[in-house]
């Protein structure tokens, strides 16, 4: 390795080399999950289904993902997100690989295609909620919309590359072909993932003390351990009194808090973001499971071209993930939480809505997709603010919290992949996108009764201090 490099990899965090990781986890958590809409025309004509039958099929994805989303929290909250990560990737291994597994013409394929994409939603139900109780543990609060910004920047990227990557899988080796690449992707980059990752800062043997103690003073340890640690080490509470780091960590790694479920369910807070998140992966899985059959059929376009227009909106969700995410924090620390988290989130809702309705008034097919990306890429200046208010919110138990708000947008999305083909037949795509248009402006309002300086568990902040 040369020096330059040496020298870059030192001068960078291990926390932000680290969430680059999850951004490519992220990345092909997507390649998995979108797969299927490309291959979707291949799979409906070898299996002889019909656009309503193949919605099931996405649904059943969904249905799964959003069921196993609380467990999925609970299980990265038990066994942190080094190891809940690892296990749930060699899941969509296996899954993705079963998908190309199921034979054509066999009596009951629409079950058995079903029940694997249900199975292949369940295992992904764990990669954001163990994504975000890594966030709350790695990053002070005053970064976290920038690291979910990079994660959820990996959902655009993986999405985009979908649509030409396996186009070329499937006219060279068939739809088959895809989903065994996607699997084997899969498998390496979660191998990785274990090997160079860690639970915890205090764990990782190349967290330097300075990025240390900056994480710690920085990630209000609202419910968490450092303040316990304090009082089970017996050793005296005020700041500077002798009481080391590492002893602190001793202790703390010591305690178990429970989910506080009363809290939790009666919460104001994880209503709105629950029902909002609803509207948002509503509108999301338009462009994942619908958009590229939209073009093909609705708006005439070939198969190269539409995987071309494809690719649009998932890089303007990548640009909306990153801007969104340093845009929430910088207007978060100059102008207040409340700017930065709920009114950025409500105002890019609403944009969305506006260009939904635009988009899908517009006559030529290439300008309709590109007014339509720019309702995706709205859509996603708010992701990150859902996550990171949900780890500022809940602290330790982030990961049970954000899996309760995501079960809510996998609703959504399950909805959108059955209900948009219905709405379409009935009434026509400019009436899809009308309703997607009404519940991003509903889940815009949703953010206003949000109060971002409210926490799950009132605690005092810890202060780490070293002998």
């Amino acid at each position: 390795m040369s020096e330059s490099l040496k020298m870059t990899r030192a001068n960078v965090p291990v926390r932000f080399r680290l969430v680059l990781w999850l951004f490519v986890l992220s990345a092909v958590a997507f390649l998995d999950r979108t797969n299927i809409s490309i291959a979707g025309v291949e799979i409906a004509r070898e299996f002889h289904l019909d656009n309503t039958r193949l919605g099931w099929v996405f649904s059943a994805f969904l249905i799964g993902y959003a069921i196993f989303q609380i467990p999925g929290g609970a299980f990265a909250q038990r066994l942190g997100p080094r190891r809940s990560l690892a296990i749930c990737v060699i899941w969509w291994g296996v899954f993705t690989a079963l998908t190309a597994l199921v034979p054509p013409g066999v009596i009951g394929a629409l079950f058995l295609l079903v029940l694997v994409r249900f199975a292949l939603g369940a295992g992904e139900a764990t990669m954001y909620p163990a994504s975000n109780r890594f966030i709350e543990r790695w990053f002070p609060m005053n970064e976290r919309g920038k690291a979910n910004g990079l994660i959820f920047a990996g959902v655009g990227a993986g999405s985009g590359l979908t649509p030409p990557l396996v186009t070329a899988i499937i006219l060279y080796w068939g739809w088959r072909a895809s989903f065994w690449f996607s699997a084997l992707v899969g498998l390496a980059v979660g191998a990785i993932w274990y090997f160079s990752s860690r639970d915890t800062p205090e764990e990782h043997p190349r967290v330097s003390s300075a990025e240390l103690e900056k994480i710690v003073r920085g990630r209000e340890d609202v419910g968490g351990e450092f303040s316990v640690g304090r009082q089970i080490a017996g050793e005296s509470l005020e700041p500077g009194l002798g009481l080391s780091l590492e002893s602190e960590i001793a202790a703390a790694h010591k305690v178990k808090s429970p989910t506080p479920w009363a809290k939790v369910l009666a919460s104001k807070e994880v209503l709105a973001l629950f029902l909002s998140y609803f509207s948002f992966c509503y509108v999301a899985w338009i462009y994942f499971s619908w958009f590229y059959i939209y073009l093909v059929q609705v708006r005439g376009l070939n198969l190269k071209s539409s995987a071309l227009y494809t690719m649009i909106p998932f890089i303007a969700m990548t640009v909306g993930c990153l801007l969104g995410g340093v845009a929430s924090d910088w207007l978060a620390q100059r102008a207040g939480v409340r700017l930065g988290r709920c009114w950025l989130s409500a105002l890019a809702l609403i944009a969305t809505a506006v260009l939904l309705v635009v988009g899908s008034r517009v006559h030529q097919a290439q300008s309709a997709s590109i007014v339509l990306a720019c309702g995706a890429g709205a859509l996603y200046l708010s992701q990150s603010c859902y996550w990171s208010m949900t780890a500022d919110y809940a602290g330790r138990h982030s990961g049970v919290v954000s899996g309760m708000m995501n079960m809510g947008g996998q609703i959504g999305g399950a909805v959108t992949a059955s209900v948009t083909p219905l709405i379409a037949a009935h009434f026509g795509w400019q009436a899809s996108f009308m309703t997607a248009a009404v519940l991003a402006a509903l889940g815009g309002l949703a953010w206003l009764l949000v109060d971002p300086k409210a926490r799950l568990v009132q605690e005092r902040k810890p202060v780490a201090s070293r002998a």
